[in-house]
């Protein structure tokens, strides 16, 4: 049984999957095993291929990555959108839709790299202050407020909801756990029972959630890049 990342890719340009899959065949540790031209092959690949991460284009034919993305659900693969454009709202769109994180294409083989193996090890958020830039750009797009979700809210401790604040800012773990004079395996512990008591999957979904009850504001952040 193999321990290596095994990836998906994900675009109706072959000439990009080719050049994704000549650099992430180089890594260790890193295997491709399989590629789709559109979402709806990639959803039919999916069923018969054991992948944790997919590397995914917003647009393409037939069907795009924000409603394959929905498709494969919580329980399939880790989804990375791939974007040609900084703060695409087809990438706003595939976060809502479940995807872990966004990349620009022009990213680079490091950050691709760097991405895929991020992801892979539940961190999720491939970048949270660019993620939570994104939120910003499309703050409009937002409720103003969901009750369910506020009520849900409720139900966290109030360490809970600083770290989610914080976690909601951009801070990663690390960053959490220096601001509350915690350890970093608090804040995961944290972590992990917010995401329970809010049924969200994963660190996107929770900056996601604070955008969606009001709790973090268009551009109030409290940590950049």
């Amino acid at each position: 049984m193999t321990d290596n990342i095994r990836v998906v890719l994900v675009d109706d340009q072959e000439l990009v999957r080719a050049g994704f899959k000549m650099v992430l065949d180089a890594q260790p540790g890193i295997e491709v095993v399989g590629e789709a031209g559109d979402g709806a092959r990639a959803v039919e690949l999916l069923r018969t291929t054991p992948a944790d991460v997919v590397l995914m284009d917003v647009r393409m034919p037939r069907l795009d990555g924000i409603e394959a993305t929905r498709r494969i659900g919580s329980d399939g693969p880790k989804v990375i959108i791939l974007t040609t454009f900084d703060l695409d709202e087809y990438a706003f769109a595939a976060i809502k839709a479940g995807a872990a994180g966004f990349l620009l294409k022009d990213a680079g083989p490091a950050h691709l790299v760097e991405a895929i193996r991020a992801v892979h090890s539940g961190d999720a958020v491939v970048a949270p202050s660019t993620t939570r830039r994104l939120l910003d750009r499309f703050a409009m797009h937002l409720p103003e407020g969901d009750a369910p979700r506020e009520t849900a809210l409720a139900s966290l401790t109030a360490r809970e909801v600083e770290v989610l604040l914080l976690v909601a800012r951009g801070l990663s773990n690390g960053e959490v756990a220096q601001r509350l004079y915690v350890s970093e395996a608090t804040v995961k512990t944290h972590m992990g029972r917010i995401l329970a008591k809010l049924d969200l999957r994963d660190r996107v979904q929770a900056v996601v959630f604070a955008y969606e009850t009001g709790m973090v504001k268009s551009g109030q952040a409290s940590h950049e890049e």
